[in-house]
């Protein structure tokens, strides 16, 4: 019993740190982003490589396993021996919830180089996959308050 409610709970962590992911892609603008001036410079892609972008490793993971680690550990034993289970159920709950959270949050993307029409070449990651940009294709890139993206 105990076994399945730590596994539902874990599998409840995993869901909810995958909604509260958010997007790295070229095509996806956080709210603070719009109805702001972009410099937009043009060039060509150079080369484009497929690269994973790793995931979270914030204290919601680890506190929200090591909560979930302590209640099912205490629930095993009695009297010294559940403080003890909880203990190390925290911490077994806390480091398994920090590894969910970072293989949930984890995406695929895309290294793409691109030669500006100046001469220059600068590469960028963004999610996305390797099949969203050709060697050859023209490309815009966009600057913003330190955040720049390739789009086409």
């Amino acid at each position: 019993m105990y076994k399945h409610l730590r596994t539902l709970s874990l599998l409840g962590l995993a869901a909810f740190l995958g909604a509260c992911a958010s997007s790295n892609s070229g095509d996806v603008y956080t709210r603070d982003q719009t109805r702001q001036a972009q410099t937009v410079k043009m060039g060509t892609v150079e080369s484009v490589r497929t690269v994973k972008i790793e995931g979270t490793k914030s204290p919601v993971g680890t506190g929200a396993g090591a909560v979930v680690g302590g209640v099912a550990g205490s629930s095993m034993g009695g009297g010294r021996g559940s403080i003890i289970t909880a203990v190390i159920g925290a911490v077994a709950g806390g480091l398994a919830g920090s590894a969910i959270e970072e293989g949930v949050t984890r995406k695929e993307g895309v290294e793409i180089t691109v030669t500006m029409d100046r001469g220059s070449t600068i590469a960028i990651v963004q999610e996305g996959s390797a099949a969203d940009f050709q060697v050859g294709d023209r490309v815009r890139v966009l600057e913003a308050d330190g955040v720049t993206r390739v789009t086409r």
